[in-house]
């Protein structure tokens, strides 16, 4: 795929000292999605103002589709659409509007066919002539999404775009996501839910202290960071473990009911089956046993996690 957002060594720092980004290197495809993760405070929403043109970077260099998001800053904002935080949205307007002078902002002629058909869309078109104010917080989310693409824009920023919304409402969103996708807009978006990167995303960049930990195929991530347990289930409680599984380092839970295992997925050896010789001989009985892979959310918190051991 043809990259569409070229990011060079970008930093950015404020004039109060602090550093929000550190020489971020990215290069985003055409036609993905990719979610960005990360703690209150990381350098997501930074990120994205630098590229969007709402923040000058320090340092670096940013390019969409070829324009430099400075020299050619009216090439790129026609190319882009952004969905902010928060719901900054005129009360008395129409949805119909709205959509509409949004895309009178960037030079586009009246589209009627195209404003109507993002409106049945996003499920907004027996909303068209209601007021803002008189809509719900998940129904004004979605009308940031319809201004962002009023422009017919190729590249679509979401900064937490679920934020507030209920699981009902967030799901249709995911829905709105993927079909966007498949018409060819590429979508960046930042995100607390990592549920929600785990759903949708094709990629997933890990964002902490203003630095891009790394950037990885979801499935392809969760593989080779990915760990899984063994969890053995007794038939009979115990207080301690065995003397024998100490070089397992098992973990006892569940009332002395339930070991838990954990193994890396990539090693060629797991020792699953020295265990299992281990506990045969040993004065347990199983009565059940299953594996659990780790999800995002755990590789999420293990990354954060080791980052902030090395500081």
């Amino acid at each position: 795929m043809k990259t569409i957002i070229a990011i060079n060594n970008l930093s950015k720092q404020y004039a109060s000292g602090h550093q929000a980004l550190k020489k971020i290197n990215l290069e985003i495809k055409s036609g993905e999605i990719i979610a960005l993760l990360g703690p209150n405070g990381a350098g997501k929403t930074t990120l994205i103002s630098v590229i969007c043109g709402l923040v000058s970077p320090s340092s670096g260099s940013v390019h969409v589709n070829g324009f430099n998001i400075i020299k050619d800053y009216r090439e790129t904002r026609a190319l882009i659409g952004l969905v902010p935080q928060e719901l900054t949205l005129s009360a008395f307007e129409s949805v119909w509007n709205t959509l509409n002078f949004s895309r009178g902002l960037f030079g586009k002629k009246p589209n009627k066919a195209y404003i109507e058909q993002l409106l049945k869309d996003l499920s907004l078109f027996d909303k068209k002539d209601t007021e803002l104010r008189l809509l719900s917080g998940g129904m004004k989310r979605r009308v940031l999404i319809g201004k962002a693409l009023s422009h017919e824009p190729r590249i679509l920023f979401l900064d937490e775009p679920t934020a507030g919304v209920d699981v009902e409402l967030r799901k249709d969103m995911w829905n709105i996501v993927r079909r966007l996708r498949d018409t060819g807009v590429t979508i960046i978006l930042t995100t607390h839910y990592i549920e929600e990167a785990e759903e949708i995303a094709d990629r997933v960049g890990i964002i902490s202290d203003g630095e891009l930990l790394l950037v990885e195929e979801k499935h392809a991530l969760m593989q080779k960071l990915g760990k899984k347990q063994l969890v053995l289930e007794l038939r009979d409680a115990i207080d301690h473990i065995p003397e024998s599984l100490n070089a397992y380092a098992l973990t006892l839970s569940d009332e002395g009911y339930k070991l838990t295992y954990r193994y890396d997925t990539r090693s060629d050896r797991t020792g699953i089956t020295t265990l299992m010789k281990a506990i045969n001989a040993s004065s347990l009985t199983l009565k059940d046993l299953q594996t659990q892979q780790s999800s995002l959310e755990d590789i999420f918190i293990d990354l954060i996690s080791s980052k902030e051991n090395l500081k």
